[in-house]
């Protein structure tokens, strides 16, 4: 049976993501049981990957079960590295998606060309009891559109755009995204790194060996 990984998120398009990800894997993703009332994790570290391990690090100590967490966000090398581990945050605490992605646009409105190359980061981290079982990484390069296109996805997806498809995030169905999109890269990382080339069956190694 696949191994069982509960999801430390509230976004319920991180979950659909990861769901469809995982499928014909040997994981099985679903969410948190009453994520929303457990105390939260304060992700102010500066990386990515603190965040992401720290998160996955401190659910795991509500549950015997095996917790997936992630620190993924838009790094623009023209506006400092912003929003980067602020994205979700970045037009304040409580702001909507569209108010990020808006004030994301009035902050670019005068950069052109090669200076909206824009990257996509996605860091996936494992814990169960208290203890890390992996860190992985993984990222997408891309532009930032003009406005926003397309309809499906979330977050920043309607401004992330790939000039070899000439469509954004939000404007390719969601298998096209999985294959090309920074979560997709990471968590086909991390299936590497749980089940080494060559290895048969549906038991993730160090799942499998140190934690039954």
């Amino acid at each position: 049976m696949p191994a069982q990984v509960l999801l430390a998120s509230s976004n319920p398009g991180k979950l659909r993501e990861y769901r469809e990800l995982a499928a014909g894997s040997p994981l099985a993703l679903g969410p948190l049981p009453e994520f929303e009332t457990l105390p939260a994790f304060d992700e102010s570290a500066p990386t990515f990957a603190e965040n992401s391990a720290g998160k996955a690090l401190h659910y795991s100590r509500f549950t015997p079960e095996i917790v997936l967490a992630d620190d993924s966000g838009l790094v623009v090398p023209a506006l400092g590295g912003a929003p980067g581990v602020r994205s979700a945050r970045y037009a304040g605490a409580h702001a909507s998606s569209g108010a990020c992605v808006a004030k994301l646009l009035r902050e670019m409105a005068a950069i052109a060309g090669d200076a909206r190359r824009a990257r996509f980061v996605c860091v996936i981290s494992l814990a169960r009891r208290g203890r890390a079982l992996a860190v992985v990484s993984d990222f997408a390069e891309g532009f930032i559109a003009q406005e926003p296109r397309g309809s499906n996805g979330f977050g920043y997806d309607p401004v992330f755009y790939f000039p070899d498809r000439r469509r954004t995030y939000a404007q390719a169905d969601p298998a096209e995204k999985n294959r090309v999109s920074h979560r997709g890269r990471a968590f086909r990382r991390l299936l590497a790194t749980l089940v080494p080339p060559g290895r048969s069956g549906t038991s993730p190694l160090p799942l499998a060996s140190n934690l039954a």
